[in-house]
């Protein structure tokens, strides 16, 4: 598992190890790797050139602080090497001094106008501890230049560090090369959208970072570690059983995707309950369809709610999935009706997932999500007593506990029609195969994530039925890591 730690706490873990290194030993650490980031860009950019730096124009936008150092520092190094380098003081005529004579003795200039045109732009204007927003000089300048790449240095200027929020005008990333762990504003909300490709730069801070990250990012390792992969003595029971409680005569489709998610997941049963039995059985015919929840027999868990309807039958059978001890995952017309019904959830024991977009989450929580979307999915999940997961661009998984994770693997071919029924029968199978509920939600947008992925390779357009398709092969990919 990995993680993004917020600002207070990057600043500890620097403090401390600083406090064991020469003074300027972890700028320059930084500012090295930062400079071999920008060296590869720049050699993918001109190949021909010697190493890809000799001849490029690099304009850095600095900021007073050390994230303009951090800037400077590496710009110089990028002198040394035969760039043209134009380095620009965006808050008066304040920069890092130290950093600043590198930069001229390297060869490098501090001017007020630099280029209209470059290869590579550094954005040194705010690190970890500014306020969201930027200040006019660096908009101006933005506006004006125009750049092959432009390279975020720690995080894009004016983010809001530790929710992810971009209140006020921010940098639009290509790259974002990050000093020694994630920040949350690289995996949530529209600054995750700023970040661009992220590359981490190791300057030793690991051992000095608190357990706990703000936010917490799932990898391979952590999917694998979580997986239930049967063995000689499994059967198709012991493997789990998930019931569908999903579609209608309106919409059959609803019912043949998440069963279809369901299909792909680690359970070695999926019984289907609805109107739709008959296009469940066309398309899969390993699937044992009943009318109803009650007629389904024994489950390990169910998904209610994927085009079921918001009548009195769906409430209906709402609250028999809900009945059972087993978990449950509620999406889509399930939500409408907790919305309107809240009182359904208000005896349940076992554990419950919930999987709205934002007009779900209002319908939930009575106001749409914050910018902040982890404290966001945190909120309804402390009211609700459940799991929520909050689709988005960057999908947000919230346990009642208060702990958050962030997806990496989400895309936007991902918002289609059906994606979310796919999505929430890959989930429920997991449960059914013994996760818990904030593992389930994680591993499920995890993989649902690389099956988007596979679906859009070559740039094709994306519908549900290509991602379910691609959906065994995801988890065949993830789990080859083992």
């Amino acid at each position: 598992m990995n993680g993004a730690w917020s600002a207070a706490a990057i600043r500890r873990a620097e403090a401390r190890l600083m406090s064991l290194l020469p003074p300027g030993a972890l700028m320059q650490r930084a500012a090295a790797g930062l400079a071999a980031a920008c060296a590869r860009i720049l050699r993918q950019q001109h190949p021909e050139r010697q190493g890809g730096v000799y001849g490029s124009t690099v304009i850095v936008l600095a900021g007073p602080g050390d994230n303009g150092g951090d800037a400077l520092y590496a710009a110089a190094r990028l002198a040394d090497r035969g760039a043209r380098v134009f380095a620009v003081p965006v808050m008066g005529e304040r920069v890092h001094p130290l950093a600043a004579a590198a930069l001229t003795r390297a060869g490098g200039r501090l001017v007020a106008q630099p280029p209209d045109h470059c290869d590579l732009l550094l954005d040194g204007v705010l690190g970890i501890g500014g306020r969201p927003g930027l200040p006019g000089r660096a908009l101006d300048q933005l506006g004006r230049i125009h750049a092959r790449a432009v390279v975020a240095v720690d995080v894009p200027s004016g983010v809001d560090v530790d929710t992810g929020a971009v209140p006020a005008s921010a940098v639009t990333a290509d790259v974002t090369v990050a000093f020694g762990a994630r920040k949350p504003c690289h995996v949530l909300g529209r600054a995750a959208l700023l970040t661009g490709r992220l590359e981490l730069v190791d300057i030793g801070l690991a051992p000095y970072l608190d357990p706990h990250p703000a936010v917490s990012v799932a990898d391979e390792a952590d999917i694998v570690g979580w997986w239930h992969r049967p063995g000689p003595d499994d059967d198709k029971y012991t493997r789990g059983v998930v019931g569908v409680a999903a579609g209608s005569e309106r919409y059959p489709g609803a019912a043949v995707l998440a069963t279809a998610g369901a299909l792909a997941g680690p359970a070695g049963y999926v019984r289907y309950a609805g109107a739709a039995a008959e296009a469940v059985r066309r398309r899969h015919p390993e699937v044992v369809c009943t009318p109803t929840v009650k007629e389904a027999g024994r489950v390990q868990a169910w998904l209610a709610g994927p085009g079921f309807g918001t009548d009195e039958a769906a409430l209906a059978e709402l609250r028999d999935a809900l009945v059972s001890p087993a978990p449950v995952v509620l999406d889509a017309d399930a939500l409408t009706l907790i919305g309107e019904y809240p009182s359904v959830l208000s005896r349940r024991e076992a554990p419950v997932v919930l999987t709205p977009h934002d007009r779900e989450y209002e319908r939930l929580y009575g106001s749409p999500p914050r910018e902040d979307r982890g404290a966001a999915a945190a909120a309804l999940a402390k009211r609700l007593n459940c799991t929520v997961l909050l689709k988005g661009h960057h999908t947000v998984v919230a346990g009642s506990d208060g702990a958050v994770w962030a997806n990496p693997t989400g895309r936007p071919q991902l918002a289609t029609a059906g994606s979310g029924d796919v999505l929430a029968g890959f989930m429920a199978s997991l449960l059914a195969s013994g996760m818990d509920g904030v593992r389930a939600a994680v591993a499920a947008a995890f993989v649902h994530g690389r099956a988007g992925g596979i679906a859009a390779a070559g740039h094709r357009t994306v519908t549900a039925s290509d991602v379910a398709r691609a959906l065994p092969g995801a988890v065949g990919a993830v789990l080859s890591r083992a």
